[in-house]
C-alpha cells in the first residue's frame, strides 16, 4: 500500500525504516511529476531535495522548530509531507496550493517567500527572537547555491558568524557552483568537527597553549594558523569557518542514512553550522535530469500515460534497487511548454505535431535586441541569473564578450551598468518586474542621478500568474514614476515594442520599457522607427467616454469599448505608450468636456499611470473649467492586498482586468454619475 496517501503529518516519518523512507521518497518524486505535468512548476530543484526534506522532517518536530526554505521553489516535497497531500493537485491554480510556501496554507510555512537570498536572514531573526525568550526550538534553514552568493546572504552570513546564532543552514549544492574537496580525508574531518572531543578538546588544547610561560600567545597563534591551514587544505568551506561558522560537507544529497546522521550531529552543535549537501536537479525524472535549465520549473507537455518506471541505478536512499526514472508518454517531447527556467522563458513547442506558439513579448524584444546588437557594438547585456528567461542567452550565444550574468545580485547589476553606461557601453539590463523592486536605490542613486542612458527591460510585467504573491509584476511602475531623468514606456502590440526598443537607443537617458509575460497578437512584422519620447497615439475618436490604456491592456480597453460603444456610448481610445513624460497635450484635448475618462493598467493602482493621468487633469482644472466636470476612474490592479496565485486568465478576470470586468466598472461609475448616453437622453419637449 502506498505511503504517501496516509501521512497525517512528519511525525510520522520518525516510526519508519530505512526501506520505507526510500520508498516514500519514490512516491514523493511521482506525485510531484504526475502534478507538475498537468500544473506545471518548479520541477527540477522540488525533485532534488526529496531526501534532504525527509531527513530534516523526520529529525525537526516542525512546526514547533522551524524549516525556512529560502526562495521557496524546492518545497513541494516538504508540502506534501505537512498535510497537502489531498489539495497537491490544485497546485498553482487559483484558490489552490500555492507554488511557494505560505503561512496561509499552513502551519508548517514558516514564511511567504518567493525571492533568493531572504531564508538566511529569515532563520537568523528567529533563531534571535528564541534566545531571547530563552525559547529551545531549533532552527534550519534550506538555501540553494546561487542564492548563498546574493549580498543579503553574505550580508547575514556576516551577522550569523559574528553573533554566533545557533542555527543550521542546509547549503543545497546542486550546480557545482562551490567546488568540493572530495576524499577520505575531507569526509573524516567533517566527522571530527561534529563530536564533542573536537569541540571541547579545541578548547582545552587553546588554553593550554595559551598558558606556556614566555611563548604561550605566539605559539597558540601559530598553532590556530596550523589548524585553520588544514582545514582550508581539506575542505572548500574555509570562507564559513573564517566567518564563524562551522562547515560540515560535502555530503551525498541522496543518501538518507548519511544526511540523517550529518544533521543529528548538526543539531546538535550550539552554534552557527553550514551542512554542504550535493544534490541532483530533477532527480529521478531522466528529461529533468539531463536539462537542468529548461526543468528548474515547467509546465509539462500533458501526460495521458503512466509514468515509465525502469531498474537501472541506485534507490532513493542511495543503497542499490530499483530507482525510479521517468519518460515522457510516446509522442510526446520531454519539453517544458512554458519553462520558467531561472524562473524562465517559453519554449515554443508541445507535440511533435504541435503548431509552433505565437511568440511571446521576451522573444520578440531579444529578437530586435539582437538586430540593434549587430548594428552597435556598444550594446551589452546584463541580468541576474536569468539568461534564459529574459532572452540574454542569444546575446550571450552570438556576443558572448558583451553578455553578463551577474548570479542573483540585482543591486550589483543595475550599479555595474551605470559604469559600463559612464564608460561610453549601452547596457541593457533585463530583469523581472517582481526581482526589479530590490534594484531600486540603484536605479535612484547611481542610474538616474547619473543620468546615464541605462536601458531597464522590465520583463514580466503585471500579472504573471501561478508563482503567485511574490512574482506578480504589480508594484514597479509606481515606484519608478517618482524618479527624475527616467523614460517610463510600455507597448501596446509587439511590434510597438520592437519601435519602442528602437526609441531607447535613440536618445539618452535611463529608460525603462515595461511588457508582459503574455505571447503577443501575431501581428506582422513592420519596419520599427523609433517614436518621439511622450508622443501618445489617438485609435479612435468619441464624444463622452475616452480610455487612455498604457501597455498591452489596451488591447482589453478596445474591446471594452465595442462594447460600450454597442449599448450607445461614443467612446474615444488613446494609446499612451507612455507614463513618464505623458502627452499632455493628447490627453487634455481629448479629455476636454467628456463625461467620463478612464485610465487603464495592468498595475497597482495607487501612485501608477492612472495617479499620473489624474494629477495631469487637476492641474488642468485649476486653471480651465472646460475640465471640472470630466471625472477620472482608475482601472488597475486593486492596491490593497497581495494577488495570489492562478492563471493569468483567471486572475484578471479575479480583478476585473478582462474585457468584461473593464467594461463593468466602466457601467458601474455612469450608473454612479446618474449618465446615460447621449443618444438615448430623453429631451424636454
Amino acid at each position: 500500500m502506498a505511503i504517501l496517501p496516509t501521512l497525517s503529518g512528519p511525525a510520522d516519518l520518525r516510526g519508519m525504516g530505512d526501506a520505507q523512507l526510500a520508498e516514500l521518497a519514490d512516491e514523493i518524486r511521482e506525485k510531484i511529476i504526475e502534478t507538475v505535468a498537468t500544473t506545471g512548476g518548479h520541477l527540477g530543484s522540488s525533485l532534488g531535495v526529496v531526501e534532504l526534506t525527509i531527513a530534516l522532517h523526520r529529525l525537526l518536530e516542525s512546526p514547533r522548530d522551524r524549516i525556512v526554505w529560502d526562495t521557496g521553489h524546492q518545497a513541494y516535497p516538504h508540502k506534501l509531507l505537512t498535510g497537502r497531500y489531498e489539495r497537491f493537485d490544485s497546485l498553482r491554480s487559483l484558490g489552490g496550493i500555492g507554488g511557494f510556501p505560505r503561512r496561509s496554507e499552513s502551519p508548517h510555512d514558516v514564511f511567504d517567500g518567493g525571492h533568493a537570498g531572504t531564508g538566511l536572514s529569515i532563520g537568523q531573526g528567529l533563531a534571535e527572537a528564541r534566545d531571547l525568550r530563552h525559547g529551545l526550538e531549533r532552527i534550519a534553514v534550506v538555501i540553494g547555491d546561487a542564492a548563498l552568493m546574493s549580498g543579503l546572504s553574505l550580508e547575514a552570513l556576516n551577522d550569523i558568524g559574528q553573533r554566533g546564532t545557533r542555527m543550521l543552514i542546509v547549503l543545497n549544492d546542486n550546480e557545482m557552483s562551490i567546488s568540493p574537496t572530495v576524499g577520505a580525508f575531507s569526509k573524516y574531518l567533517s566527522q571530527i568537527k561534529l563530536s564533542s572531543a573536537w569541540k571541547h578538546g579545541k578548547g582545552a588544547y587553546d588554553r593550554a597553549v595559551e598558558r606556556i610561560p614566555v611563548v604561550g600567545g605566539t605559539a597558540l597563534e601559530l598553532s590556530q594558523r596550523f589548524r585553520k591551514s588544514v582545514v582550508n587544505f581539506a575542505q572548500p568551506g574555509q570562507l564559513f569557518e573564517d566567518l564563524g561558522i562551522t562547515y560540515i560537507g560535502v555530503v551525498p544529497g541522496h543518501d538518507l542514512r548519511a544526511l540523517l546522521q550529518t544533521f543529528a550531529g548538526a543539531l546538535q552543535l550550539r552554534e552557527p553550522v553550514i551542512v554542504h549537501v550535493r544534490t541532483q536537479k530533477g532527480r529521478g525524472y531522466r528529461p529533468a535530469e539531463a536539462d537542468q535549465i529548461g526543468f528548474h520549473g515547467a509546465a509539462l507537455p500533458p501526460m495521458t500515460a503512466a509514468f515509465e518506471r525502469r531498474t537501472n541505478g541506485a534507490s532513493a536512499s542511495g543503497a542499490p534497487g530499483p530507482e525510479v526514472a521517468r519518460t515522457a508518454p510516446k509522442g510526446v517531447l520531454p519539453m517544458p511548454t512554458e519553462s520558467m527556467a531561472d524562473d524562465a522563458a517559453p519554449a515554443t513547442r508541445l507535440r511533435a505535431d504541435a503548431q509552433v506558439k505565437i511568440p511571446n513579448y521576451t522573444a520578440v524584444f531579444m529578437a530586435e535586441l539582437l538586430e540593434i546588437a549587430r548594428e552597435d557594438r556598444r550594446v551589452v547585456g546584463i541580468t541576474a541569473g536569468m539568461p534564459t528567461g529574459t532572452g540574454l542567452n542569444r546575446l550571450q550565444a552570438e556576443f558572448p564578450d558583451r553578455f553578463f550574468d551577474v548570479g542573483i545580485a540585482e543591486q550589483h547589476a543595475m550599479a555595474m551598468a551605470t559604469g559600463l553606461a559612464l564608460g561610453g557601453e549601452r547596457p541593457v539590463v533585463a530583469l523581472y518586474s517582481t526581482f526589479l523592486q530590490r534594484a531600486f536605490d540603484q536605479v535612484v542613486h547611481d542610474v538616474c542621478q547619473n543620468d546615464q542612458p541605462v536601458l531597464i527591460a522590465v520583463d514580466r510585467a503585471g500579472l504573471v500568474g501561478e508563482d503567485g504573491t511574490s512574482h506578480q509584476g504589480m508594484f514597479t511602475l509606481p515606484a519608478q514614476r517618482q524618479v527624475p531623468n527616467l523614460v517610463i514606456a510600455s507597448p501596446k502590440d509587439e511590434q510597438e515594442l520592437r519601435a519602442l526598443l528602437r526609441t531607447a537607443f535613440s536618445q539618452d537617458h535611463p529608460f525603462a520599457l515595461h511588457y508582459p509575460r503574455d505571447p503577443g497578437f501575431n501581428l506582422p512584422p513592420v519596419e520599427p522607427r523609433p517614436i518621439p519620447v511622450g508622443q501618445a497615439e489617438l485609435l479612435q475618436e468619441g464624444s463622452e467616454i475616452l480610455f487612455v490604456g498604457f501597455g498591452p491592456i489596451v488591447d482589453r480597453a478596445r474591446q471594452a469599448a465595442e462594447l460600450l460603444d454597442a449599448e450607445g456610448w461614443s467612446v474615444g481610445l488613446i494609446n499612451a505608450r507612455w507614463a513618464k513624460p505623458l502627452d499632455r497635450q493628447l490627453i487634455l484635448e481629448q479629455a476636454r468636456g467628456k463625461r467620463l475618462v478612464v485610465t487603464v493598467e495592468e498595475s497597482v493602482t495607487t501612485g501608477g499611470f492612472g495617479s499620473g493621468v489624474l494629477e495631469l487633469l487637476e492641474e488642468a482644472r485649476a486653471v480651465d473649467p472646460a475640465f471640472r466636470e470630466v471625472i477620472l476612474k482608475i482601472i488597475g490592479i486593486p492596491a490593497d492586498r497581495f494577488i495570489e496565485h492562478g492563471s493569468v486568465a483567471d486572475l484578471r478576470h479575479l480583478v476585473r482586468l478582462d474585457v468584461e470586468g473593464i467594461a463593468g466598472q466602466v457601467r458601474e461609475t455612469l450608473v454612479t454619475l446618474h449618465a446615460v448616453p447621449r443618444a438615448t437622453e430623453v429631451r424636454p419637449v
